[in-house]
């Protein structure tokens, strides 16, 4: 018997006894090993039509569907039978009866009634002729039979003879179960076999002790015979512990680890790591070693590196190269690199900044993998000082400052910077005169100028070489109508600065120089009477050598050409708009006059004919005041433009910084950014023309107008700004100050961006496009992104976080973002996931387009072309705006409760009126007898028409916020709201 799979129920003569026999003897005798047995016999065989019945008694099933029944018997062979007739049989037949209780006793016929099954017709593979009691040729047979399923609680055994002489020496009757067993770290419950020999039972199985499951679900097949088959799913031990022994996970001991589930051991903890305690699923770096971001526990934890050594430092002019040996000891670890901290110092070396930003370190400034940089465009006769340090991939955990090494040097004499741009004062049909300014970074006094030039069709090698000792020349003999290739350098005792930019110019051919004669004529004649009025216009017209526009270093100015012609022959005012590498303007005014008198002789604006300041003042900028003016360009009308001016006491940096707003606007042409209609830089004050925004910055505009859009009203200018800012990202520029502020509003609610001092270009040759912002300067902290923030990455996607709150500016009237918090604060708050509430009224939709801006994750982020598609579908389904965001009348997080004013902390209506800033209603109130806030809370909507409130606006903001005052009083007299 198999021990593992075979179960007995009981065993002949010993459990199983039988209720009643019919014919059959109960006989002692013996087996085939002589041992004294019981048995049931019977021989009836000279007489015909046997019927002998042998009855068990009542066998619970104990849950087995399928019981097994082993039957040991022998039989005589009906021909060693003398004159037996011809019914002698060799077989009997085996029956069972299922049932819920005991319902045969002894007496009964049961047999004769009850509607037994047959199991077999059992038969005998070997019988016996004779006896021989001395020999014990008696041949013993063993048959197993089974049956099934059951479901009743047991079953009565019945043998039926009809006709053999054979005896029954025991019966068997069991079922059959697979055991319990740990297999694959899970433990497999005890299990009964199926109700068919081929049945396969599911057994569940459940992780051993510190496992866990690796595929579910798990189980096992358990078959007809007993036995597991079929695993599927496994646990494996968790971190911290290791299989032992195959089916016990066993703790990590003190001093190794196990860091994932699985069948691996336990390990020793890395170099300067340890454990203390059992189970440790990590070994803890010791003091002063960490592990950095992304590297395995099993890595060893290392430390960081010392500073470089043996700095060597080559100055050349304003350039250095610097040189040093790698640190002495790397912590450990090959991927140790160089970041180069870069300051211009005072004489005294007591005060120091950083560098500007057009200083270049040649491969990079951070992350060099050598131990080598060359920096240049430094300023001539300066003090730097240049910290290199060494880091490697754990600088950033430990607490103190990277480990460097400072060397100060002092630059050179060097030659002048380039000259930045050409301009063509006149021509005529043999000459051309021109005109240029100083180069930015002079590096000394400027002792001549050389000008290059040869006609464009021919080669360079033709070019002719003309001294200034000013920043003019006049070219002579040259041929009519020719286009000309010209370019300028500087000289100083240091040498001559690189050339400029080619720029292309050309001289008048014959009509031109006669239609410059007819039209000089009547200004001639009367000068004498009247002067000569000259129109300055602002219209930018060029002509470009070279239509590839460059942004790459060698071409540090784009190649724009100054010339002007028409369909007749006739000159036309122009300016010109050039750009460096950076989007600086460089230079711009230049008029075409027949006179030929220089325009750039204004000193002030308001003396060009045309150009009329209109007082009185508009507004303030930060580089000076903005003014209201009437432009009238030649054959158009008179408009309106607003001009900014570079106040008195520029430094040239601001010059620069204020034009380069300028040469920004002038590359785009879209209706929802603002217009540029022309620069003049020759004159005092250096101004900026734009197109005039009569409803002025949109902040102000909503706050003066809180409560008269609707709601379609503030979705269109919001989809205005997001069309502009669509248009920047597609031209790759980045505006690093988006907000309401900075947003104009024309008399059509037109909203357009403006201000681009802060905007850069961003260079298409890389796969994520940013510009990172040199160490200094301010960040707008409510309106900028936390990558921006934190390490000064501005993208497009930066953009979109500022968009999402001038939407919040918008839908709240122009409140400001974050109120009276610190920057600071709201620093914090942002990092803490804090994001700002919906406005009052603030349609779901729009709430959510803001959330899905300020997602922390810049690549999660809307595209602005994202954001114009999902308001041009609310705008063609205006019934989605009809779902207001909720906000919760006492906020559960302090931050909130700016955004909701505490009405119990009002002790008068004129508070409360200027909490909600509807002040202008206070004599309204007060007249009407509206002079409590008691009284105030059982207002309606007709007692604010009755009293003066006509706007709907600012019924809705009145009515909310009573409403909200009311519940906040209801909740402090049942004592919910602490004062």
């Amino acid at each position: 018997n198999s021990v593992n799979t075979v179960h007995f129920i009981t065993v002949f003569k010993q459990y199983i006894l039988f209720l009643a026999l019919l014919n059959w003897e109960e006989v002692s005798g013996y087996d085939e090993n002589l041992n004294t047995i019981r048995t049931y016999q019977v021989c009836n065989v000279f007489e015909s039509n046997q019927n002998n019945w042998l009855l068990t008694t009542f066998i619970a099933r104990r849950g087995a569907q399928r019981i097994y029944v082993e039957m040991r018997f022998t039989v005589r062979d009906c021909s060693s039978i003398p004159r037996v007739p011809g019914s002698c049989k060799e077989t009997f037949n085996l029956y069972y009866y299922e049932t819920d209780s005991v319902i045969a006793t002894k007496g009964t016929a049961f047999w004769m009634e009850a509607p037994y099954l047959k199991v077999d017709t059992i038969a005998a593979d070997e019988s016996f002729s004779q006896v021989d009691f001395g020999g014990r040729l008696m041949k013993v047979n063993t048959e197993v039979r089974s049956f099934g399923p059951l479901s009743k609680n047991g079953f009565y055994l019945a043998f039926q003879d009809y006709g053999a002489c054979m005896s029954l020496l025991s019966v068997r009757v069991f079922y059959k179960k697979c055991p319990s067993v740990v297999q694959n770290f899970a433990i497999f419950p005890e299990t009964m076999t199926g109700a068919e020999s081929t049945s396969l039972v599911i057994a569940r199985g459940m992780c051993i002790p510190n496992s866990e499951e690796v595929d579910v679900p798990i189980k096992l097949y358990c078959n007809g015979d007993g036995d597991w088959m079929v695993p599927i799913g496994s646990c494996t031990c968790k971190a911290g512990f290791e299989p032992d022994n195959g089916n016990v996970c066993r703790a990590c001991p003190p001093g190794t680890f196990k860091s994932s589930q699985g069948t691996g051991l336990c390990l020793q903890c890395p170099s300067n790591s340890r454990s203390t305690s059992e189970a440790a699923t990590i070994c803890v770096c010791r003091n002063g070693y960490y592990r950095a971001d992304g590297e395995q526990p099993d890595m060893p934890c290392t430390s960081v590196p010392s500073g470089p050594r043996n700095v060597i430092s080559i100055v050349n002019e304003t350039s250095v190269t610097l040189e040093w040996h790698s640190p002495r000891e790397t912590g450990g670890r090959d991927d140790v690199v160089y970041n180069i901290i870069c300051k211009k110092c005072q004489a005294d070396r007591r005060s120091c900044s950083h560098c500007d930003d057009n200083v270049e370190f040649q491969p990079r400034q951070l992350g060099l993998t050598e131990s080598r940089v060359f920096i240049s465009n430094l300023l001539a006769h300066t003090i730097y000082t240049f910290e290199i340090q060494a880091v490697n991939g754990v600088t950033n955990k430990s607490p103190y400052p990277a480990q460097h090494v400072s060397i100060d040097i002092t630059t050179n004499q060097a030659a002048p910077s380039i000259v930045p741009i050409m301009h063509q004062v006149s021509s005529t049909m043999k000459s051309i005169t021109l005109s240029w300014p100083q180069p930015e970074q002079p590096n000394g006094i400027i002792l001549d100028y050389e000008l290059l030039y040869y006609e464009k069709e021919l080669s360079e090698v033709n070019s002719t070489q003309v001294r200034s000792q000013t920043n003019t020349a006049r070219v002579d003999g040259l041929r009519p109508g020719t286009m000309y290739v010209m370019q300028v350098r500087a000289r100083t005792v240091a040498g001559f600065g690189k050339y400029s930019s080619k720029m292309c110019f050309q001289t008048l051919t014959d009509d031109d120089y006669k239609s410059e004669l007819r039209e000089q004529l009547p200004l001639i004649a009367g000068s004498a009477a009247a002067g000569v009025v000259f129109i300055v216009s602002l219209v930018a017209i060029s002509i470009v050598c070279s239509r590839k526009r460059a942004y790459t270093k060698e071409a540090v100015y784009s190649d724009k050409l100054q010339h002007y012609s028409t369909g007749r022959g006739e000159q036309t005012p122009y300016t010109i708009e050039t750009v460096d590498a950076d989007g600086h303007l460089c230079f711009t005014l230049i008029s075409a006059s027949s006179s030929g008198t220089d325009p750039f002789m204004y000193q002030n604006a308001s003396e060009m004919a045309g150009l009329s300041l209109i007082p009185p003042l508009c507004a303030s900028g930060e580089f000076g005041e903005v003014y209201k003016g009437r432009l009238k360009l030649p054959g158009k009308r008179e408009i309106y433009v607003a001009i900014k001016t570079l106040k008195a006491g520029y430094s040239e940096k601001q010059r620069r910084d204020f034009l380069s707003e300028a040469s920004i606007m002038g590359q785009f042409d879209h209706p929802n950014i603002i217009r540029l209609e022309g620069v003049v830089t020759k004159s005092r004050p250096v101004m900026i023309v734009t197109e005039f925004m009569e409803n002025g910055a949109l902040d102000s505009f909503l706050r003066q107008n809180d409560g008269q859009f609707t709601g379609i009203q503030l979705v269109g200018m919001l989809r205005g700004i997001a069309a502009g800012m669509k248009y920047l990202s597609e031209m790759n520029y980045v505006h690093r100050d988006l907000a309401a502020r900075n947003i104009l509003v024309n008399s059509n609610l037109v909203c357009k961006v403006s201000d681009f001092g802060l905007s850069r270009y961003l260079q298409e040759d890389t796969s994520d496009p940013t510009y990172t912002s040199s160490l200094g300067g301010k960040i707008p902290v409510r309106w900028t992104s936390p990558e921006a923030i934190a390490y000064r990455k501005f993208t497009s996607a930066s953009d979109v976080w500022s968009y999402g709150i001038v939407m919040w500016e918008v839908m709240s009237f122009g409140e400001r973002p974050y109120w009276d918090m610190s920057n600071q604060d709201v620093i914090n708050a942002i990092e803490q996931d804090y994001r700002l509430p919906p406005p009052m009224d603030c349609p779901t939709a729009l709430h959510q387009l803001m959330l899905d801006c300020w997602q922390k994750d810049r690549n999660a982020r809307p595209r602005f072309t994202d954001i114009v598609n999902t308001l041009d579908k609310l705008i063609r389904n205006p019934t989605s705006l009809k779902a207001v965001a909720s906000i919760p009348t006492i906020p559960s997080q302090p931050l909130l409760d700016r955004s909701i004013p505490d009405f119990t902390t009002f002790s008068s209506v004129e508070d409360w009126l200027a909490a909600v800033k509807m002040s202008q209603y206070r004599d309204n109130f007060l007249n009407s007898g509206f002079t409590s806030l008691q009284l105030v809370t059982q207002m309606t909507s007709e007692d604010l028409l009755r009293i003066g409130v006509t706007l709907a606006g600012h019924q809705k903001k009145i009515l909310n916020s009573i409403q909200s005052m009311h519940l906040q009083m209801s909740q402090c007299q049942t004592g919910t709201v602490l004062a």
